[in-house]
């Protein structure tokens, strides 16, 4: 304003217009102009913009320019009945990394309210900024309070008890329908409130539309009256990008540690200057800055002829509520229009299919989004998964990619964004409301009197302390039929930790066998020594175990900080605890204290099937007898998991890693990590995301989304050629008519010469009867349709056969050691109806 007025005072030729209307003039010119150039450069000038810094002495400004009010100047907007402002401590802040936001904060004993006057309604901005001050008199990290506005509940007991002690920062998206808006802060009962600092900031009105398409059945959702709490919002293939370079102030995080596995991705990167918006101004960096859509993850190894995979991002989420997916592309990777067509799946199921990037934009490197809905029934394990992969038509190149993801919670009929508390009173509240509270009410009070019963008739074993007695042996009556009362106790005393284990615990601890104390587990693995790790995982590291009178334990230890593996972990002991057969690891018990899930099995002391076909120099490999009874055991477990219970089970993760060989080199299938029921009677499959490990893929799964066990069937075809041909069932580094050992080794079978490619150790051990049946069985597996596949059953029964074949020595015109072939065929048939194992319906029949 000063330099207007020096303006107008050197304007003398305008004598006799007032001081005042020279200046008004001027003033109007000034903002037009700005404003004109603020929409030039899509930069969005907010009509409300109340940023202020709660509890500071003075102004904060922060890298990317904005100014956050000091406490003086923004006490107008608060009405509290207790005055307490705290800072950190001068050296303190002067050493802390934290943003100056977090150096000072208001503490509230009572409920306070701020008020903010709304010039333009609509869609608002809240951000609230939590960090527990070190103070004498406020222990604010055991601070429990709720924050809503006067329609909306934003958290309900929120508390850093059960947060990290790091700054917490949340964001919401509220529609703010009158001249004013609060936001209100509510303490527990004999506790306090606190806050940081607060922003309240107009939305650009076409941010969110008023309807969104809904996944499944396609049709659109109606959002335009609930509010929106931004969850995830991730820059796929590249760095973060922070407030300074988005100019409605968002931050926008890597999306590295939520990549279900990085070896599939491979991130691509143009200058952001290449891209560009739509004509139409249909999108504009105010959805998206074009740092987000100049980098992008692809499928890694795009050269890979049938590259049959997705690169997958996993989430955690809250059932309960939908969420709003906006999934952001540009296509940066393509050198030509219509090149690029691929699939996007959400939770399993289609969300956009062969997506043609140059059919919508009309272009390369031109900013798109897509919205959905996914409806609180499809989260599943508290997770949100997003899938990208190659879609169903054949033209153009193997490829898939994603920008940009942003996670927003729906609110729910409660009017809440954090569990079924409405802001109004009860007698408000909907029906439906009302009936989900008091069935969740319902079902807790039935666990607990459940617990104190179970508590009650605590078996004589399970008092027992002393660290030598909790090895149970495999055939122990308790090991699957005992609750775990300690564990029971500990679930409902303790807090809910980060992945949500607490709840899925106490929902399990019924056939989890024997509870572990953290002090035993310790113990057993001397302070878990680095030395004794016998594998890691997505969910964490297998640590070797022992007792104190020497039995040998695998003991699995979940990371909670680890999002990769967490569901996982969880399925393995949901499925373990309703499995128990000869040829599958079995589960000794468990582990869930100082917010630890620790599973403990069996210890196979030969490792992994993988060890003893290739790749470990030190280890003899496996004769041809020997992996023979190796396949036959694994089938046995595989056989056991689809027909053993009346639904059946399906592993889903079939490989050489995943068979494990006891001290007698007996097979066992492990990890359930994956495995998912079968379809029911009703169903021929189950409609799911696509899992599983690269070489092994059924192909057939992987085009249609749908899982039956000839999936299975597919995998351990694939298991049984590596043990045949001792190489990994995907080798990049070889020509690439050999790179996939199922496609290389069908082609050899089919030219009847599979002696060229045979493990040399075990060439000259193999009867060429034997291994014609064991070949056919394998051939069979790997057929491009599940309907043409024999069921593991079949499998095994020519496994066995190929066995007997090699035991009983070369065909000599029609007879085996003088045994006529159709004998030998009806002992076998015989041997296996005593022995309970199903008999193929091609035989039965002859």
């Amino acid at each position: 304003m000063l330099t207007l007025a020096v303006l107008a005072r050197s304007m003398g030729e305008w004598k006799g217009v007032p001081m005042l209307l020279i200046l008004f003039i001027l003033f109007i010119t000034h903002v037009t102009t700005t404003n004109a150039i603020a929409s030039k450069l899509n930069r969005f000038v907010p009509q409300d913009n109340y940023l202020l810094s709660c509890g500071a002495s003075a102004a904060v400004k922060l890298d990317d320019g904005r100014a956050f009010r000091s406490d003086p100047d923004s006490v107008s907007f608060l009405s509290t009945p207790t005055d307490i402002k705290i800072a950190a401590k001068t050296s303190l802040a002067a050493a802390s990394p934290l943003s100056p936001l977090y150096l000072a904060a208001r503490v509230f004993s009572e409920i306070s309210t701020y008020s903010f006057f709304i010039s333009q309604p609509g869609r608002h901005w809240i951000r609230l900024y939590f960090s527990p001050i070190p103070d004498s008199q406020y222990n604010l990290t055991t601070a429990t309070f709720s924050v809503s506005t006067d329609n909306m509940v934003l958290l309900h007991d929120f508390s850093f008890i059960a947060n990290p002690p790091n700054p917490v920062v949340r964001e919401y998206l509220v529609l703010a329908q009158g001249d004013n808006l609060k936001i209100i802060f509510t303490p527990k009962k004999n506790s306090m409130a606190f806050i940081n600092a607060i922003e309240v900031v107009s939305a650009p009105p076409s941010l969110i539309p008023n309807t969104t398409t809904r996944l499944g059945p396609q049709d659109q959702f109606d959002i335009s009256n609930n509010a929106l709490q931004v969850v995830y919002r991730l820059n796929m293939g590249g760095a973060l990008v922070t407030s300074f370079n988005d100019t409605l102030g968002r931050t926008w995080l890597p999306d590295a540690p939520f990549l279900k596995l990085e070896a599939t991705a491979e991130a691509a990167w143009v200058p952001p200057g290449t891209i560009k918006y739509p004509d139409d101004n249909t999108i504009t960096p105010l959805i998206a800055p074009a740092s987000i859509y100049s980098t992008a993850q692809q499928m890694a190894s795009t050269n890979t002829t049938n590259a049959r995979f997705n690169i997958t991002w996993q989430m955690v989420a809250e059932p309960g509520f939908r969420y709003l997916i906006r999934l952001h592309f540009s296509d940066i990777v393509s050198k030509a229009l219509n090149s690029l067509f691929f699939n996007v799946y959400v939770n399993g199921m289609m969300g956009v299919a062969n997506l043609d990037l140059s059919s919508l934009t009309m272009g390369l490197a031109v900013a798109y989004y897509k919205d959905l809905i996914v409806e609180s029934s499809s989260i599943i394990n508290s997770t949100l998964v997003v899938q990208v992969g190659l879609g169903t038509t054949d033209s153009g190149e193997p490829n898939a990619i994603l920008n940009g993801l942003e996670i927003m919670k729906i609110s729910n009929e409660a009017s809440s964004l954090d569990g079924l508390f409405s802001p109004q009173t009860s007698s408000q509240v909907g029906k439906r409301t009302l009936t989900g509270i008091a069935i969740a009410l319902a079902v807790t009070a039935a666990l607990a009197v459940v617990i104190c019963f179970r508590r009650s008739r605590k078996p004589a074993w399970q008092k027992t302390n002393s660290f030598h007695s909790w090895f149970l042996p495999l055939n122990s009556s308790h090991s699957f039929m005992s609750s775990c009362s300690k564990l029971s106790r500990s679930r409902f005393g303790s807090t809910r930790t980060k992945s949500g284990f607490s709840s899925v615990f106490a929902s399990s601890a019924y056939g989890l066998g024997r509870y572990f104390t953290f002090v035993e587990i310790q113990k057993a693995t001397k302070n878990f020594e680095e030395k004794g790790v016998l594998g890691v995982g997505g969910f964490g590291k297998v640590y070797l175990g022992s007792t104190e009178d020497g039995t040998k334990l695998a003991i699995k230890r979940g990371n909670p900080s680890s999002d990769q593996g967490m569901n996982e972990f969880l399925t393995e002991i949901q499925m373990l605890s309703k499995l128990r057969h000869r040829h599958l690891v079995s589960l000794i018990g468990c582990c869930d204290e100082n917010k630890e899930m620790i599973l403990v099995y069996e210890f196979m002391s030969n490792g992994p099937l993988r060890d003893h076909l290739y790749g470990d120099t030190n280890i003899k490999p496996l004769s041809w007898k020997q992996r023979l009874e190796v396949c036959i055991g694994a089938a046995k477990g595989l056989h056991y998991l689809h027909t053993g219970s009346a639904q059946g089970i399906i592993h889903r993760d079939v490989k050489t890693t995943n068979i494990l060989l006891d001290e007698n080199f007996v097979a066992k299938v492990a990890d359930f990590g994956l495995s998912k029921d079968a379809p029911s009677l009703e169903q021929t499959h189950v409609s799911t995301v696509v899992k599983g490990s690269f070489g092994y893929l059924d192909p057939e799964y992987f085009r249609r989304q749908q899982l039956t066990d000839k999936s299975d069937v597919y995998s351990f075809g694939v298991v049984l050629f590596e043990v045949l041909c001792a190489r990994p069932a995907i080798n990049p580094a070889l020509p690439r008519d050999q790179v996939s050992l199922a496609e290389w080794a069908r082609t050899w079978h089919r030219k009847g010469d599979l002696s060229k490619i045979i493990d040399p150790h075990i060439a000259a051990q193999i009867r060429p009867d034997s291994l014609e049946m064991f070949a056919e069985a394998a051939d069979k597996c790997l057929a491009d349709y599940g309907v043409d596949r024999p069921s593991m059953g079949d499998v095994l029964w020519k496994l066995e056969f190929a066995l007997q074949l090699q035991q009983k020595g070369d065909v000599v015109d029609g007879t085996s050691d003088g045994v006529p072939m159709k004998s030998l065929e009806v002992s076998n048939m015989n041997s296996m109806e005593k022995s309970g194992t199903a008999i193929p319906s091609y035989v039965q029949g002859r």
